[in-house]
Parts: structure tokens; sequence; C-alpha cells
């Protein structure tokens, strides 16, 4: 009997899912048929390419309502967001770097040199090895697919367990949009199975989205071979609220930056500076928008504030209020608001602590919930230490109407992106990157196809007859 992988909703509690795990015979077939449909799909031509992409994306787009409320159930999410994940960021992202490929892949050509011919092609790396989390689990899929795709490489998906019905999603839509059969495929295994994959020599390149662990674990399989991988492992992004900011602006966008996704974002804000100036003007708008979100069942189009994607997720998140508050901060939002807040449940109210510091793991440990942390700063140099103060390295946000200023201080933070009043948001023409504990590795933009190709060199001599 084969082993059995189970998915239980966080909307309930119950079963949602049980999908058996392959067997080495199954890992063994879509392994041998990535590399036979791989040779064959690198042959097609871009627009070749670019015209199956985009039938996969509509094929997707068309199914976003079924896929939306099939998603609310497996991760928690209200069902009033989840279908513009499809028809949003996905589509976005998708038809971006379709559109960018002919930029991205083009040959590399030196300055002329008489008697040759020189260039650069970049060419597909084969295989390629997705490994998708549960928090968007569309969007971090498509940064992969769509560039490994055109670039001319075929891919296997491996999906969190919570979510693994996006991976067949994937699958059918490639099927309905006509890709050849092995370009796309989607694997359940465990952890143990995922590292004897990537230790496959057919595997050529591996991305992965997920945790600090799970990213060294990823790293550790990866050890025994020469393969490239790339790890986006989240993050403790700070926000930094100017005394010049328009407060109400900043208030609105950095407590949804906060809350949205119940704050299961890798770059979601999870931490706050704000200046002595606006300081009281913030905390008390940001505690009456908090108080206005609706925490409940998922598939309740009035639910803004869903469950956190399991229990154990809601413990921890509570252990971190608990610990700030006994160590002397402040919890200005009552649990009791929120009805459907209660312990032992994936369901936890939203929160806002001050007189919070760096001594407080809710201040320096990624939280992954619906919590924010504020503390008042009196000068940049201030903010910018605390803001450095971290493992993480993902976004950073500022909040401020001067955007030269804005410039200067990007400069000094340790950050992949820099934001200046936005936040929580992927623009697929910039590079979407990391440092410290976020990972290794680039993905979207024109830089995001380098994942996906191995330079090739060519020297051609014209050797003329005497």
């Amino acid at each position: 009997m084969p082993m059995i992988q189970t998915t239980y909703s966080p909307v309930d509690g119950s079963v949602y899912v049980e999908r058996p795990l392959a067997t080495p015979a199954e890992i063994e077939e879509i392994l041998s048929l990535a590399v036979i449909a791989q040779h064959a799909w690198r042959q097609t031509t871009l627009d070749e390419r670019a015209d199956f992409c985009t039938r996969l994306l509509d094929a997707m787009v068309s199914k976003a309502d079924d896929l939306g409320r099939e998603l609310s159930w497996q991760m928690g999410r209200p069902i009033r967001y989840t279908p513009y994940e499809i028809t949003g960021g996905f589509q976005e992202r998708g038809k971006y770097m379709i559109g960018l490929a002919n930029e991205a892949l083009k040959d590399i050509v030196p300055p002329q040199k008489d008697g040759f011919t020189r260039f650069i092609r970049r060419e597909p790396v084969g295989v390629v090895l997705i490994l998708a989390p549960w928090n968007y689990p569309y969007l971090t899929t498509v940064n992969a697919v769509i560039p490994a795709l055109m670039a001319g490489d075929t891919v296997i998906i491996k999906h969190s367990d919570q979510t693994p019905l996006v991976a067949e999603s994937f699958t059918a839509a490639a099927q309905s949009a006509g890709l050849p059969d092995g370009v796309i495929q989607h694997l359940h295994i465990n952890h143990d199975t995922v590292a004897d994959v990537i230790q496959d020599p057919r595997i050529n390149f591996i991305s992965f989205t997920g945790s600090v662990a799970g990213g060294h674990a990823v790293v550790k399989a990866a050890s025994s071979r020469f393969v490239r991988v790339a790890t986006e492992l989240g993050g403790k992004d700070p926000a930094y609220v100017l005394a010049d900011a328009d407060i109400d602006y900043a208030i609105a966008n950095v407590v949804d930056g906060a809350m949205f996704n119940s704050g299961q974002s890798c770059c979601s804000i999870e931490r706050v500076y704000v200046h002595t100036d606006v300081y009281d003007k913030f905390i008390e708008g940001a505690v009456a928008l908090t108080n206005q979100y609706i925490l409940g069942n998922p598939l309740d189009a009035a639910t803004t504030l869903g469950p956190l994607v399991r229990a154990r997720a809601a413990d921890f998140v509570r252990g971190q209020i608990a610990q700030a508050t006994a160590r002397g901060a402040r919890a200005l939002i009552d649990p009791s608001k929120f009805s459907a807040d209660r312990p032992g449940t994936a369901y936890v109210a939203p929160q806002i602590l001050t007189e919070v510091d760096h001594s407080m793991s809710v201040m320096v440990d990624e939280t992954f919930g619906p919590v924010m942390g504020v503390m008042r700063v009196y000068d940049d140099a201030e903010a910018l230490r605390l803001m450095n103060d971290s493992k993480y390295g993902l976004t950073a946000s500022l909040w401020t109407a001067d955007a030269d200023h804005a410039a200067r201080l990007g400069e000094q933070i340790d950050t992949g992106t820099v934001f200046m009043n936005r936040c929580d948001y992927l623009d697929p023409a910039l590079a979407w990157v990391g440092v410290k504990d976020t990972g290794l590795g680039c993905s979207l933009s024109v830089l995001g196809y380098d994942n996906f190709t191995r330079p090739k060199s060519y020297h051609l001599r014209t050797v003329i007859p005497k």
C-alpha cells in the first residue's frame, strides 16, 4: 500500500485532500519523461513557447473561482481574495515574463573582431525542480514555471503538502493548453524523497521557496552535486514611517501590509518604526483600522481575516504575543472583540504591540501571523539601526513625501527591495531577491532568466585559403 499524504483544512480541521505519495517507479517515470520532453521542447521557437505559455495562463485564469475556493479550503485565505491571486498577480507576472523572453534570452555579442564570429548563447539548463510553498502557491510557482518554460526547460513541481491541488492544477492546465507530455509534471513526495530527487543527476536546477530550515535542507541535499539552487526563505520586513508621511495613507497601507493573508507573506510588514512626531496619530489610526477586520470562516464573503494555515502556527503567534507582553509590551487589540479567536484552533485575532524592543521574539523572529510590533523612533539613524538589526533582508518600506531622501536611506538598508509608499508587492519588472537568511538567488525581471539558462560561448574563426 502506498503512503498517503493528508491535507487538513484550517477552516475546520477536517481532512480536505488525501493523495498517495509517488512510488520509486512513478518518480523514475516522471524524471525520464522530463528529460525526453526537454530535448524536444528546447527545439521549439520562442513564439511557439509563448503561445503555449499564454494558453496555460488563460486555462488557469478561466478557472480562477474554482481554484480560489480550493485554495481557501487548503490554506485559509478568505474567498473574497483567493481568486485574485490567479487573475491578478499570477497573470501579471506570467504575461510579463513571457513578453520579456526575447530580450532576456537574446545572444550576447561582444564588439566585432575581424576574422571571428563571437557570441554567448543562453541555453536551457534542462529539468527544473520547483519546490513551492502554501502561502502564495500560484504566485511563487509561476515565478519559476514561465521563465523555465520560455527558456526551453521542463519542470517538475512539488508543492507543499498543504496545497497539493495547486500542483495538480498546473499539470491540468498544461494538458488543457496542449503542452507536450512531460513539459510540466508534478510529484507528491515527502521530505526524504525530495532529497533523493534533488540528488538525481537529471535535475539541473532547484527553485525553493520556504523556511530557513527548509532552505538549509535543500542546500544540504544538493551539496553532493554541482547543481544550482535558488532559495527564498522569508523575512522580518520593516516599515519606517517618517515625519513627513501622508499619515492616513501610511496607516491604511502599513496595516494592510501586516494583516493581509493573516500576515502569512514572506514580505509582510512585521515591525514598524514610526517617527515620534507622527507616532501617536499612527497608533490611533492603526488600532481603529485593525479593529475593523472580520475574523472568521474564509468561505464567508464577509470575512476579511481568515485562520492561519495550522493550529500550531496560531499557537506560535500567541506565544510570541505572550512573551512580549510578559516583558512589558502593550497589546492594543482586545482579542475578545474577535469571537472566532479560539485557543487550540488556527483562528487568532490580529494584534498591535507597542512598548516592544529587539529583545522580544516578535521583533526579531519571523511571525507569519497578523501581528505588528511598533516602536517610536526619533531620527533616521535610529530607524536605520533598528531596520538593519535582523537576520533577514527581503524588503523594507519607507513612508515619506521625499523620494530623494528615500533613495538615500535605501542605500543604507540591508535588503533586496526598498519600497517607498508601498509594501508587500512584487513588480515583475524588478528583481525579487534577498540578503542574509532570506536566501540566495533571484527571480523575476530580466535577471530572473539567469536561473534557467547556462551561458555557452561560440568562438568561430574564419580561415581564408591562401
